[in-house]
């Protein structure tokens, strides 16, 4: 079931559901360990439930559960928990992403844990973590996008709030459990012993918002949103051309001058509203017009030859189709596959940790049917 990895001999206990927990078990699968998903009787992971589907099966379940297990347990029935203590015996990591406090009522929280299986790494990755004042509240992506100030910081100036497009609260989160997991296993090969890690969905977009932290403890002011422009570098947007925009980042003056002269103006580089980068940001507006009076002449086809050919940082804005579609992206193996018994071919995102040690497989296991290890798990297959 396994993809050969770093983490192969590694055994994960995955009982998290939806996307962040699940997110950050695929990434350890992806690296090679075995994780077995422990469900709830009945509907299991309720991401089988969403859309969109492929032959009845959920298209969203099958791309962030590839390769893994599936066993059905209720927890509060004594045969179900005596069969999941035999898995944890076997176990080096187990995460969860359930509220804080839901482990140790059933009486396998960490300290209960830790004690009778002490190299065991238990992560713990909820909405707010496991203290503080909000650690009993529920959480989804949308609500810590808006606690966490990233919202505020999406969209264009004026306008209404805006989600980022992607999962960012969940997946942020799975990405860092999966760095403390293999930070934990680490700290196992030369202490032994196991350790609890405590991530907080809301911490960590917390901890991404980078520029708009820096500004706002080195000025006071609130950042809000910007639409494509960056806070403290300037060009670094999108621009209109004849028949769409183009994106052009030009983070040092050798750059922007270098752009300049492609563009054909190569006189805007000695401008005093644009000579270096504090004048062009204090100058941002009036640089936009100067550049989109040139840019709107021709398609965005010719400004990319024209920009690439320069060496100046360039892109179209890409649908998910054209993504789908970029030499670059298939080159990298980004588009990979899983042979579903039911829905067939199942096509997905690939792994971007490229190993030189170690195969990137462009077909991947295909996610389990709920239940589907039940009996292989409980004649001891572990």
């Amino acid at each position: 079931m396994t993809v050969d990895g770093p983490l192969g001999g590694v055994t994960v206990i995955d009982l998290t559901r939806v996307l962040a927990g699940p997110y950050c078990t695929m990434v350890l699968a992806d690296l090679g360990a075995r994780v077995i998903k422990v469900e709830t009787p009945g509907g299991g992971d309720d991401s089988r439930a969403f859309g969109p589907f492929i032959e009845g099966k959920s298209a969203y379940f099958m791309s962030i559960n590839r390769g893994k297990e599936s066993i059905s347990l209720n927890l509060k029935d004594d045969g179900d928990r005596a069969l999941f203590e035999e898995l944890l015996a076997g176990a080096d990591v187990v995460v969860e992403n359930f509220r804080a406090g839901t482990m140790e009522r059933l009486g396998y929280g960490w300290e209960a844990l830790h004690e009778r299986y002490p190299r065991l790494i238990y992560a713990a990755c909820s909405g707010f973590g496991h203290t503080g004042p909000y650690a009993g509240r529920p959480a989804y992506d949308v609500v810590v996008q808006a606690m966490g100030g990233i919202m505020s910081l999406t969209g264009q100036p004026g306008g209404p709030p805006a989600r980022v497009g992607s999962s960012v609260g969940d997946i942020v989160a799975g990405l860092f459990t999966a760095i403390g997991v293999n930070g934990a296993l680490y700290r196992r090969t030369m202490t032994g012993e196991g350790m609890k890690l405590d991530v907080s969905m809301l911490d960590c977009q917390v901890a991404i918002l980078e520029n708009a932290l820096a500004r706002y403890f080195a000025s006071g002011e609130v950042p809000g949103p910007l639409g494509t422009r960056h806070p403290s570098i300037t060009p670094f947007q999108a621009y209109a051309t004849a028949d769409g925009h183009v994106v052009i980042s030009a983070g040092n003056n050798a750059l922007f001058a270098t752009l300049c002269a492609a563009l054909g103006r190569p006189d805007l580089a000695e401008d005093a509203r644009f000579v270096d980068n504090p004048a062009r940001n204090a100058n941002i507006d009036a640089l936009e017009q100067e550049f989109e009076a040139i840019l709107t002449a021709h398609p965005t086809a010719h400004w990319l030859a024209v920009l690439e050919a320069a060496g100046v940082p360039c892109s179209p804005i890409n649908r998910v189709d054209d993504v789908l579609a970029d030499p670059q992206v298939a080159a990298r193996n980004m588009v990979i596959g899983a042979q579903d018994p039911v829905a067939g071919e199942v096509k997905m995102a690939g792994n971007p940790i490229k190993m030189s040690a170690y195969a990137d497989p462009s077909e991947r296991p295909p996610a389990p049917e709920l239940d589907q290890h039940r009996q292989a798990l409980a004649d001891g297959d572990q």
